[in-house]
């Protein structure tokens, strides 16, 4: 079977005896010169996007129902996305920042800024959501130096049990997905500690309202600042929708209002990472625009460019940069390709089909039918535990018991075989994003539906269509014992 670390943020894993390689038998290392993320395997190559569609070099066309990683955000394929990068290319394709800058990069941060409503300040461009978060991070602790009156003790950051901030090893610190994290630990800042996710479906009680759910996570946090010294925290770090740890499980009413008066108290920062769930990807530009607050850092990625090159952002709010401007006036910290050209006008591009075709408009008049859809389709499913999400960005939880609620043993890869299957098979021919670790960073299975924002009503129906299907025979053939037949 595929190796799950060829998907974005997907834990790797070795073949299991009797697993389906449903795409190639044969090793990658014999005709491949690249370290994939599982060598063992030969990967499909895709010969070309057209919308919604990935065609493969044998013709197979896979109907893209998650864009990736949650990338894909305007299909594959735009031409005028690759005239705009091309047109740069032709002006000047790279900025050494330290000495210049350059009118795309310009002009998609005052987009992003003003995007906000007045409440970013400033904006930064990296290559990706690793670099965004990893440049958050330092961008908080400095802020404490920069201010008027110093706060130097503070060094350390709060963040979530079962989350995914990036890869790297500042980003994989503040993340608390066990799988991802262990082989690392040795070599990670310590300066970390976690608490209870908002995540209804697991951690609500019975009886329990949203209010006294929220009063109860809001205290926790309130302890964990106590415990550790309220004077040592820059920030805590959250994602308003969590995406690949948990798969697009949105917070309750109220959540995001009472962090953020916790952290007021304390005199810390409320940095949102929006790399998988923002720019648009729930119907509005930001994520937080949906949750009655406005963080003090923001990350943001994977549709700021649509995949049409590789971006990514932080926002920062007029307090930080107040303090810098009034303090040394500079923000220590770089990368070689920061604000690089071509990657800032092709996200222009980007955003600007996004704004002219009001395709937000689009995401908020489909969400409710791809919602209604899957839960139409598979909410009764015996192995299907929760159906969530915003927008177009839903989450499908697989459970061995739906009354129990538990999940299957780790060593199942149920998420990864179903997205194999869905690729591998031509009864399907769909892609799904696969997510293991939902419960506890190590058991739990979930795949993310993420269409583009110009996704037809007829796609939609498609997509859940062809994922139903792919979810019940997978079923069926587990739950009977045999083998999953790719059906190629």
């Amino acid at each position: 079977m595929q190796d799950s670390s060829r998907f974005d943020n997907v834990i790797s894993r070795p073949p299991a005896s009797g697993d389906i390689v449903p795409i190639s038998a044969h090793p990658a290392e014999a005709t491949s010169a690249v370290l994939h993320r599982q060598i063992r395997h030969d990967f499909p190559t895709i010969a070309r996007g057209e919308g919604s569609y990935l065609v493969l070099d044998d013709g197979r066309r896979i109907l893209d129902a998650s864009g990736g990683a949650a990338v894909a955000c305007i299909g594959h394929g735009d031409g005028r996305v690759a005239d705009a990068a091309m047109e740069q290319m032709r002006s000047v394709a790279y900025c050494a920042t330290i000495f210049y800058t350059n009118t795309a990069c310009e002009e998609l941060c005052r987009y992003l800024v003003d995007s906000t409503g007045g409440h970013m300040a400033r904006a930064y461009i990296v290559c990706s959501g690793s670099e965004a978060m990893e440049a958050a991070m330092k961008l908080a602790r400095q802020y404490y130096l920069e201010k008027a009156q110093p706060e130097p003790r503070r060094t350390r950051f709060i963040a979530r049990n079962q989350s995914y901030h990036g890869i790297t090893l500042g980003a994989l610190a503040v993340g608390g997905h066990k799988t991802r994290r262990q082989l690392f630990e040795p070599l990670m800042p310590q300066n970390v500690t976690r608490v209870s996710p908002c995540f209804a479906y697991r951690g609500k009680t019975a009886h329990e309202t949203d209010a006294a759910y929220v009063a109860r996570l809001a205290a926790e946090l309130d302890a964990e600042f106590q415990r550790v010294g309220p004077d040592t925290v820059c920030a805590f770090v959250a994602e308003p929708v969590v995406g690949a740890a948990l798969g697009s499980v949105p917070s309750v009413p109220g959540y995001f209002k009472a962090v953020q008066a916790v952290c007021r108290k304390y005199g810390a920062l409320l940095i949102l990472d929006e790399v998988m769930c923002g720019m648009g990807r729930t119907g509005t530009v930001h994520a937080w625009q949906q949750e009655g607050v406005a963080p003090d850092i923001q990350t943001i990625g994977k549709c700021l460019g649509g995949g049409y090159q590789p971006i990514a952002g932080v926002l920062a709010s007029h307090e930080i940069i107040d303090a810098f401007s009034k303090g040394t006036g500079a923000f220590i910290h770089g990368h070689t390709y920061q604000g690089h050209p071509v990657a800032c006008a092709a996200a222009l591009a980007v955003q600007r089909i996004v704004a002219e075709e009001d395709l937000l408009a689009n995401v908020r008049t489909l969400a409710p039918i791809l919602s209604g859809l899957l839960k139409q389709r598979l909410g009764d499913h015996p192995n299907v535990g929760d159906i969530r999400g915003r927008g177009f960005f839903w989450g499908i939880e697989f459970v061995q018991d739906k009354t129990t609620a538990q999940p299957f043993p780790a060593a199942d890869h149920v998420a990864m075989e179903i997205a194999e299957l869905g690729v591998a098979a031509a009864d399907y021919a769909v892609a799904v994003y696969p997510g293991s670790g939902t419960v506890d960073g190590v058991s739990g299975d979930h795949v993310i539906i993420s269409p583009p924002y110009n996704a037809s009503r007829a796609e939609i129906h498609t997509i859940v269509d062809r994922v139903a299907r792919l979810v019940e025979d997978y079923f069926a053939a587990k739950n009977a014992g045999g083998p999953v037949d790719a059906k190629l």
